[in-house]
């Protein structure tokens, strides 16, 4: 287990056989959005190699304050990443106040929506 600190932010990280769960406390906010897609990409960097394949990328918002646009920012960048690994990202435990900006945004679907091969199906050469 990791615990990574800064003002207004703490992340807690553990590792299960097909996934990785970041516990969310504090603020997600411009000053702290930062940090929590370094730990993301650093985490998604070390998954062993040759192992069982990891599946799923959770967050934990339980623990979550306030959330800005910035935070909303860093979640559709973590979410680019986990499509490009071709994993799952969840978002556990949110908060009204995350509920809130997800759906006014419209980036509730989009950001909680099961990965997809977009290019699962399809044949050579179409599109």
């Amino acid at each position: 287990m990791t615990t990574s600190h800064t003002p207004s932010l703490t992340l807690t990280v553990e590792t299960e056989r097909t996934a990785i769960v970041v516990r969310v406390a504090g603020d997600l906010d411009y000053e702290s959005c930062d940090e929590l897609v370094s730990t993301v990409d650093g985490q998604l960097a070390r998954w062993p190699r040759g192992g069982p394949g990891l599946t799923a990328l959770h967050l934990d918002f339980a623990g979550l304050g306030a959330v800005d646009s910035m935070g909303l920012s860093a979640l559709l960048t973590i979410r680019r990443r986990t499509d490009a690994a071709a994993i799952d990202l969840r978002l556990d435990e949110r908060p009204p106040a995350l509920q809130r900006l997800l759906e006014i945004t419209g980036s509730l679907e989009h950001l909680t929506a099961p990965f997809e091969d977009s290019h699962a199906g399809e044949q050579p050469g179409a599109g």
